[in-house]
């Protein structure tokens, strides 16, 4: 069985007119249909570099990326990426926003327009989507983002620190909340965060990354049982420490 995302030897250098910075080093992992994978990792040392260079919007200096066996060279419409921030448009509606995607890639046709509103009633969306982002709690917009990123139907979905801007309250919520959405939509996941206790609660498996230059220091899977079945739950496992300081030496022992 192919690997649904493969990355092959990656390196990645940085170069300005007087010097040159490695900031990873041959990165090797794969990724199954279906799979949830965290990245953690000292500040700074290229996990989102990671993510931009899988999602083709950065070229390696070296190496190669996959989806379903095929080598990615640029922006793959098989990915789906959500940043940071929502990167919503205050000036649109909700609605508006969720189609622009589908408008931009001419991908709007009457069955994902179907699609979409289905997605906003599923996830207690449809009576907001003539509000517009200013409108919303950082919770919906976080909803809203993703609807936006489904509606184009990728196999993989990036995620980069999507819950950072949130509180502790709202971050632990949504964080349950939209991994529901992707277990149900079936969707294979790569997602960088500080969090260990997000990346602990709501990953398969977890890569530990080294300092720059980065390389992949440590692989842990993560198995809490069928009754511990969202990230709140997981948070409640007996298991749950022993991961968490496990990952916290492995982190420390990096300083």
């Amino acid at each position: 069985m192919v690997d649904k995302v493969t990355v092959s030897n990656i390196c990645m250098n940085y170069h300005s007119i007087k010097s040159s910075t490695k900031a990873l080093e041959n990165i090797c992992f794969s990724v199954k249909d279906g799979e949830f994978l965290s990245i953690v990792g000292p500040s700074g040392c290229g996990k989102s570099t990671i993510l931009n260079i899988i999602a083709g919007l950065l070229p390696p200096s070296y190496g190669h990326v996959y989806i379903d066996g095929e080598l990615i060279n640029n922006v793959s419409t098989k990915i789906g990426y959500m940043f940071q921030k929502d990167q919503l448009f205050d000036w649109l509606t909700v609605w508006d926003n969720i189609l622009l995607g589908l408008k931009i890639q001419h991908k709007l046709t009457d069955e994902k327009v179907t699609t979409v509103k289905q997605l906003l009633k599923d996830y207690n969306l449809w009576n907001f989507i003539n509000h517009h982002p200013s409108e919303l709690s950082g919770g919906m917009r976080q909803r809203v983002a993703l609807i936006r990123t489904l509606a184009l139907n990728p196999d993989v979905l990036l995620l980069d620190e999507p819950f950072s801007a949130l509180d502790y309250q709202t971050r632990l919520n949504i964080s349950d909340e939209i991994y529901k959405i992707l277990k149900k939509q079936n969707k294979t996941i790569i997602m960088v965060t500080h969090d260990l206790s997000e990346a602990i609660s709501m990953s398969n498996r977890i890569i530990v990354l080294s300092n720059r230059p980065a390389k992949v220091r440590k692989e842990m899977s993560i198995n809490f049982g069928p009754e511990y079945d969202s990230p709140l739950k997981c948070r409640e496992a007996p298991k749950f420490r022993l991961y968490f300081n496990e990952l916290w030496e492995e982190l420390n022992s990096l300083c």
